[in-house]
């Protein structure tokens, strides 16, 4: 299967799903969706693995790009102090949501588990697919962060 092919495959498949379109309801950064970031981390990942020829297991890396961030709640809302400690604790939510509604295999449950790392200190990235949506992730959170500012 042509690389392009493969890709549209992998990501068709998991858009198509409910619960990840659900993801369109809450705001990642700025004004972008989780749905949104978690798009163009997957795709951000993909461009990486073409670009440094890295040859990346693609069901891996576009699985975990796509669910890195499945976990359904919009962190913003801190009144019952729930969400308060998000950025260390939404990836084993993340993780949870993918087992339950997806077949993943290990390597991708260490990708989503992974992606937070430096804040995760023990979450170390160790494969190239868990890396390289580690960068991608804090990449793409950066635009949206500084770039892609909700208007007041």
């Amino acid at each position: 299967m042509h690389n392009q092919d493969e890709k549209q495959t992998i990501l068709e498949t998991i858009k198509a799903d409910d619960h990840v379109q659900e993801m369109k309801k809450y705001i990642q950064h700025g004004s972008v969706t989780t749905y949104e970031h978690c798009e163009k981390v997957a795709e951000v990942s993909h461009k990486i693995d073409q670009m440094l020829s890295l040859h990346c297991n693609q069901n891996t890396l576009l699985t975990g790009a796509m669910l890195h961030d499945f976990y359904l709640y919009d962190w913003h809302h801190k009144d019952n102090g729930e969400h308060r400690l998000h950025g260390f604790f939404h990836a084993g939510k993340a993780c949870k949501n993918a087992k339950k509604y997806f077949d993943i295999d290990d390597e991708t449950v260490h990708v989503i588990n992974s992606h937070m790392w430096p804040l995760n200190l023990s979450r170390i990235p160790k494969t190239k697919e868990a890396w390289v949506v580690c960068i991608a992730d804090k990449y793409v959170s950066l635009q949206e962060t500084f770039f892609r500012r909700k208007s007041k």
